[in-house]
């Protein structure tokens, strides 16, 4: 899978997290502690838009119903047979890339 071009390393302060909407999914970005992280952007209970939710840590928190998700993992903390699809993230001249299948 290619590498894509999904924001820049300015839109993402430690702590952050952003939705990026890529062909017919997204992605949520995520910077803990200053490393980038990027997990399949659409909440499984009701298609909420992760990176628009809060991070608190490695916790990623669904807008829509406070769903949790550690974005290193992609995990649920509550039920751990749910597991968000994880991407590889690498920074080149300031902009943000992942290797996202449907790009």
């Amino acid at each position: 899978m290619p590498f894509v071009k999904l924001a820049q390393l300015s839109q993402l302060p430690e702590g952050a997290a952003i939705h990026v909407e890529v062909g017919d999914g997204a992605v949520a970005i995520c910077n803990v502690e200053g490393e980038l992280h990027a997990i399949d952007g659409i909440c499984p209970h009701s298609n909420g838009p992760l990176g628009d939710g809060g991070l608190h840590g490695r916790i990623l928190v669904c807008p829509y119903h406070a769903w949790e998700f550690d974005c290193v993992t992609g995990l649920c903390p509550a039920d751990d047979t749910i597991r968000q699809a994880r991407y590889a993230v690498k920074v080149e001249s300031g902009d943000v890339l992942v290797d996202f299948p449907s790009a």
